[in-house]
């Protein structure tokens, strides 16, 4: 069961000069006002009294007054805190006559509690930070944002390069005439070589034809001189004239091939094999910006595979406030950050973060709460019934809105105590 302001007590404290205040219980108690009038001085009171003297005012007394301090606070646990007596001293009663002190105090009472505007000044990472530790969070989101950094930037290296190496694949030049692989001049003439020696065959062929034209020639001159050895050489005629008809019909048939397109390539090998090697560059170029190109999807995919682990990690956590969240290390309502949240969003935000830090302590001292207007003040008074919570808060206004107004250091409407009968509670002497 968290622990409320009862009732409260308070006599020349700065602008106060005597004011008693009974809050509700839970929702929004509101001390009205004009400006000057001792609104503000409550809240400082009631923050000195149970946070210390790191709280205490510069001059705690009121300027018109001869009396010190006296302040008086009845919490519902039981405990009534008091400051009294020249030196202020604290006494802290508990009705289970354990002995008790500032030490108790600070058990259940938070000091952001007592001081919200040091909580609404801070930056909004140590505001994220804050969150995170209240809801136990604090050292997985910052190695999850640790490691999204540390792939961010790895990812973002990685783009700069696939952009270099498309950009550099783009800029190739590419021949489509050209083989995919480079010419060997050897290669071509091999080929050269192949097609002379096939050529000095034919060649070969066509001499034997003609000495065997010539053969026969001198063969029918000798039958004309030599008829005596005619049969003889008709004979050796008819042989020699079927291997001549064999012969010139094998002449006829064969075609020689021509060496001039490899003789042109030998001689334009450099400028065919300079095109495939910019034709292999531009391949070469064009994996290497795929090779970057892919690995930047990889890495996006282990970005957001680590962003939804933060998701997952603050969806399921116990939350100060639904729709609140930690994104990039800030701290996030109804997604806007802190600088873009309205002021009555920040201070309902403020107000549940500093509940959740310390769930005992169930009030919260507000200043200026003229940043709400009518509607909004009452919308937040029903959240705080809703959620427990006990705030007192300030406000420049005199309006029926207000629980009570000071007027002057003093309840208005309400009867004045003189508070020179105190003298005697003090012993008399100051």
């Amino acid at each position: 069961m968290s622990i409320k302001i009862n009732k409260l007590e308070i006599e020349n404290v700065k602008r106060v000069k005597a004011v008693t205040l009974e809050p509700t219980e839970n929702g929004l108690t509101v001390i009205g006002g004009r400006n000057g009038q001792g609104k503000t001085s409550v809240i400082d009171s009631v923050a000195w009294l149970l946070g210390g003297d790191a709280f205490k005012p510069s001059r705690p007394q009121n300027d018109e007054s001869i009396i010190p301090p006296n302040l008086k606070v009845t919490l519902s646990n039981g405990l009534i805190v008091e400051r009294i007596g020249k030196n202020s001293t604290l006494k802290v009663t508990d009705p289970s006559g354990q002995k008790a002190g500032q030490t108790l105090l600070d058990s259940f009472v938070e000091k952001l509690a007592l001081n919200l505007p040091k909580f609404m000044q801070m930056n909004n990472k140590d505001k994220g930070k804050t969150m995170l530790r209240i809801i136990g969070l604090e050292k997985e989101i910052v190695e999850l944002e640790l490691k999204e950094t540390e792939l961010y930037n790895k990812r973002l290296a990685i783009g700069q390069i696939a952009d270099q190496k498309k950009k550099f694949a783009d800029e190739q030049e590419f021949y489509n005439d050209v083989p995919e692989n480079l010419i060997s001049p050897a290669a071509l003439i091999k080929q050269q070589q192949e097609i002379l020696a096939r050529n000095g065959e034919n060649q070969r062929l066509r001499d034997k034809a003609n000495n065997l034209s010539v053969e026969v020639s001198a063969l029918s001159r000798k039958v004309e001189l030599l008829k005596e050895e005619l049969l003889k050489q008709e004979e050796l005629l008819n042989i020699k004239t079927k291997d001549l008809e064999v012969a010139l019909k094998t002449s006829e048939q064969l075609q020689d091939e021509s060496t001039t397109e490899l003789e042109q390539n030998l001689q334009n090998i450099e400028e065919i094999n300079a095109k495939i090697r910019k034709n292999l560059d531009k391949e070469k170029a064009e994996e290497d910006a795929k090779f970057y190109a892919d690995q930047y999807k990889e890495l996006t995919t282990e970005i957001d595979s680590v962003r939804q682990s933060k998701l997952d990690l603050l969806n399921n956590a116990n939350l100060p406030l639904p729709e609140l969240n930690i994104q990039n290390g800030n701290l996030i309502y109804k997604g806007q950050e802190w600088d873009n949240m309205s002021g009555s969003e920040q201070l309902k935000v403020a107000t549940s973060i500093v509940r959740k830090i310390n769930p005992d302590c169930g009030f919260v001292l507000m200043d200026k709460l003229e940043q709400m207007d009518i509607e909004t003040m009452n919308e937040f008074g029903k959240w705080l019934e809703k959620e427990g919570l006990q705030v007192i808060a300030t406000r420049v206004s005199t309006g029926d809105e207000c629980s009570i107004i000071i007027e002057d250091g003093y309840v208005k409407g309400a009867e004045q105590v003189e508070t020179t009968s105190k003298l005697k509670e003090f012993g008399g002497t100051f």
